[in-house]
């Protein structure tokens, strides 16, 4: 899968660090996974979920009364967290809008009880926090009659990737109407700087037509960045849940669970540490991605505790370590360090940034560096110096070398509390 080349200016998302997925819905109020609760889970994907008839699945969107939620909170937790950007699901695979849509009444804004338009609400509190914002919205729809709507005799439970319900007849309206949803979302509710689609995964690359969806949403919003899933047209790239094995060429954000579930199951308690998250953070933006940490709110509609905390771990390590994060360029090569790095120059001097995701013990062994032309080395998080010995390569001392390289031994003791150390090597470029 490529990245168009000839799309909007991707420079301000190239390397912006830590972004917030938010995944959310009338499920939460029943603690089912958005969406894939009402097929009981994808076949052959862990966790398994328990399917939910759906027609119960859709009536739930009556009783849902998020009566806690409050937008200048999110944006001020999401803020403290050191991210700097936030993808929100308007609509996710189950059809439910959380705007006021003109074009469907299965929105949060026409049920009975909450009669709220949340991306009216929210989209304004985290721009005002200095907050880019995306929007998340699926081109599938499992509750329109148009796609045509998901029922118990219908559908796969759990779902097999392939199979779906098929109407012909209505495929063109049901196209208008997804492709209008998506206008109101770029017209109604200021500049979106990302429209993060999902859903290609049913139906054929011919019949949604990329290349009409990636010029619609440039018609109406020319700014805004769109994701991979826009198969063939996409400004960046989305692998889940993991690392890829190489590295993608051009802009990429690796999307992330804090436990193993997208939307709020508080029966998943499978919790990743504050540290671990770091882990995955430092290991994403070393190599050149965005991490999109998501948060799964609840029925009420406030951060699960859990969540909490972990943001504002990640927001005290951030604030600490922020130089080591922005405008970084590749690190060393693996064999001179077995944790990852990255650098950054300066006016005249590069900086080297090694990330102890591991315990490397008492001493930290660099290999490759001009050991002449080292200024020092330092923790980032306090400036704290530490004691180094540089060691310059037999072979360059032998051919006398006027730059040699060799090996920088950096002394760690006494340890830091940092849930994830990070030491400078200052390097003269002159």
């Amino acid at each position: 899968m490529t990245t168009r080349r000839d799309g909007p200016d991707t420079a301000w998302f190239s390397r912006l660090g830590l972004g917030i997925f938010i995944h959310w819905g009338h499920a939460a109020s029943r603690g089912w996974e958005l969406s894939w609760q009402m097929v009981g889970g994808v076949a052959g994907q862990f966790p398994p979920r328990q399917p939910v008839g759906c027609e119960e699945y859709f009536a739930n969107a009556d009783t849902f009364d998020p009566v806690n939620f409050d937008a200048q909170v999110w944006a001020s937790t999401i803020a403290e967290s050191g991210a700097r950007y936030v993808v929100f699901t308007a609509k996710h695979h189950d059809g439910f809008a959380l705007w006021d849509s003109a074009l469907s009444t299965y929105s949060s804004a026409r049920t009975s009880v909450c009669r709220r338009d949340f991306v009216a609400e929210l989209l304004p509190a985290l721009r005002a926090a200095g907050l880019r914002v995306g929007l998340y919205f699926s081109i599938v729809d499992w509750h329109c009659p148009l796609y045509p709507r998901y029922t118990d005799q219908t559908v796969a439970k759990p779902y097999i990737v392939g199979r779906y319900p098929v109407s012909p007849g209505t495929w063109a309206s049901y196209r208008r109407f997804m492709l209008g949803q998506l206008t109101e979302l770029l017209t109604n509710y200021g500049p979106i700087d990302i429209v993060w689609l999902d859903g290609e995964f049913e139906h054929s690359e011919q019949e949604w037509d990329f290349r009409a969806i990636r010029d619609h949403i440039k018609a109406v919003a020319p700014n805004c960045l769109v994701n991979d899933r826009c198969k063939g047209f996409g400004d960046f790239r989305t692998p889940e849940q993991l690392l890829p094995d190489e590295t993608p060429d051009g802009p990429w954000e690796q999307c992330l669970t804090m436990n193993e579930s997208w939307s709020y199951v508080p029966d998943d308690t499978a919790w990743k540490s504050s540290r671990e998250l770091i882990v995955h953070l430092v290991e994403t933006v070393s190599a050149g991605g965005n991490l999109l940490l998501d948060v799964g709110p609840t029925g009420d509609g406030s951060f699960p505790p859990p969540a909490v905390e972990r943001l504002a771990a990640i927001g005290r390590w951030i604030r600490a370590h922020d130089a080591a994060l922005r405008e970084l360029e590749p690190g060393l090569r693996p064999g001179q360090c077995r944790l990852p790095t990255a650098r950054r120059r300066d006016r005249g001097t590069e900086r080297v940034f090694v990330y102890l995701t591991m315990d490397p013990g008492p001493t930290l062994h660099v290999h490759g560096l001009p050991v002449r032309r080292i200024r020092g080395v330092s923790l980032v998080a306090d400036g704290r110096p530490l004691r180094y010995t540089a060691h310059p390569s037999i072979a360059d001392i032998q051919s006398r070398t006027p730059d040699p390289s060799g090996d920088v031994v950096i002394t760690l003791s006494p340890p830091t509390e940092e849930l994830v150390p990070v030491v400078a090597i200052d390097i003269s470029l002159g």
